[in-house]
C-alpha cells in the first residue's frame, strides 16, 4: 500500500526527510481493531516533533501521523461499536505505526463516528485537538462542559489561533466562560473571533495592561498552549486566588511552583492526549466517549471544524510543506490533506 515514512532524522527542506514509500497491507484486523481506510488526515506540531527524534539510520521505514478520517474495512474479532462501511476519526496511537499510509489498524475505544455534517478532510481536522481541549477543561480540571455553569467566569487561551485554542474556544464558550484569546497577527485575531473569542489581545504585548484595558483584573483559568516557560510568571500573577492553569508543551527548564502559585492555591494540570493509549488505561474508552460526543455537538451546530488549510493529496511532498509550515510556526488552525 501507499504510505509516507521516514527512516532517519533530516531536516525538512531535505527532500529524504519524508518519502513516497510502498509498505505491505497491514492485514486483517485482530482483537479489538479496526481496520479503517484513510481518506483524510490533519498535521499536528507532534509529527513533526516524533519526525525529529528518530534515531539510527537505515531503519525500517517508520509511518507517522495522528489525526484522520476514512472508511472501516474490517474489524477484529473483539469488536463491538463498529461495522465495516462506517464513517470515523480518530487521533490514534503514538506507539503504533500511524495514519500516513492508505490503512491503518486502530483500537475501537480509541475512535469516534465521523460528524455527518462535515466532510473527511474537515473531520480529520478535529480528533487529537478536540480530546486535548476536552481532557484538559473537563476532566484534568474541576470545570462543567454542560449547563453553562461557568457564567461570569473568564478563560485565557495563550496560543488562541492554533488547533487546541481554536476547539478549546468553542467549547469554553459552550461551558460559559468569557474567552480572552491570544493572537499576535489580524488573520489569527480574525481567525479566533470566528472560533468564538469574546475578546482578543496581543501574546507579544504585556498581557496584564491588556486585559486591565478590557476591564478584566484577573481570569479563572489559563490555557497555556503555547510557550510554558515564557508565559509562567505572568500566569501565577494574573490567575485569581483558586484558579486553574491547563499546559500541554514540556518546559525547557524547571517551572517555579511556591508562591504566588502555592498562595493562590492555583491547581496545575497537564493533558497529552497519547497518556490513554500509551500506557493502556482502564479509560481508553473515554477517547471513543468524547469524539462521540463531539461529533454529536458537530452535526447539532454547536461546535465547528478548525480546518483552515488544505494541502492537497497525501503525498511526501505535500506533507514535507505541512511540517515546514508548523516548524515556522504561526499556522492558523489546522492542515488538511485528503485523498490518494
Amino acid at each position: 500500500m501507499k504510505a509516507v515514512g521516514l527512516t532517519h532524522a533530516l531536516p525538512i527542506d531535505d527532500p529524504d526527510s519524508l518519502q513516497d514509500i510502498e509498505i505491505a497491507d497491514p492485514g486483517p484486523p485482530q482483537g479489538a481493531d479496526l481496520l479503517v481506510r484513510i481518506q483524510a488526515i490533519s498535521v499536528n506540531p507532534v509529527d513533526t516533533k516524533q519526525r525529529v527524534s528518530q534515531r539510527g539510520e537505515n531503519l525500517p521505514a517508520r509511518v507517522l501521523g495522528f489525526d484522520a478520517s476514512g472508511i472501516v474495512e474490517a474489524v477484529g474479532p473483539d469488536v463491538t461499536a463498529f461495522v465495516p462501511g462506517d464513517e470515523v476519526y480518530y487521533a490514534g496511537d503514538v506507539t503504533r505505526p500511524g495514519s500516513n499510509a492508505q490503512w491503518q489498524w486502530v483500537d475501537e475505544r480509541l475512535v469516534g463516528r465521523k460528524p455527518t455534517t462535515l466532510d473527511f478532510a474537515e473531520a480529520a481536522a478535529l480528533p487529537l485537538t478536540a480530546l486535548t481541549a476536552w481532557a484538559l477543561l473537563f476532566q484534568r480540571m474541576p470545570l462543567h462542559f454542560d449547563g453553562r455553569r461557568h457564567v461570569g467566569k473568564t478563560l485565557l487561551v495563550i496560543g488562541g489561533a492554533g488547533g487546541v485554542g481554536s476547539i478549546a474556544t468553542q467549547l469554553a464558550r459552550h461551558a460559559g466562560f468569557t474567552v480572552i484569546a491570544t493572537a499576535s497577527r489580524d488573520a489569527s485575531a480574525e481567525w479566533c473571533r470566528r472560533m468564538g473569542a469574546d475578546h482578543v489581545i496581543d501574546h507579544h504585548q504585556p498581557l496584564p495592561a491588556q486585559l486591565q484595558a478590557l476591564g478584566i483584573a484577573q481570569v479563572d483559568v489559563v490555557l497555556n498552549l503555547a510557550d510554558t516557560d515564557r508565559y509562567w510568571d505572568v500566569i501565577g500573577e494574573l490567575l485569581a486566588p483558586q484558579g486553574h492553569v491547563g499546559l500541554i508543551v514540556e518546559p525547557r527548564g524547571a517551572l517555579r511552583i511556591g508562591d504566588p502559585y502555592k498562595a493562590k492555591c492555583i491547581g496545575i494540570h497537564w493533558e497529552f492526549m497519547f497518556a490513554r493509549a500509551r500506557f493502556r488505561t482502564p479509560d481508553m474508552i473515554e477517547q471513543h466517549r468524547i469524539l462521540s460526543r463531539v461529533a454529536s455537538l458537530v452535526d447539532a451546530g454547536e461546535l465547528r471544524s478548525t480546518a483552515h488549510t488544505s494541502l492537497g493529496t497525501i503525498t511526501a511532498a505535500n506533507l514535507r510543506e505541512a511540517h515546514r509550515l508548523l516548524e515556522g510556526g504561526g499556522v492558523i488552525g489546522k492542515l488538511v490533506l485528503a485523498g490518494w
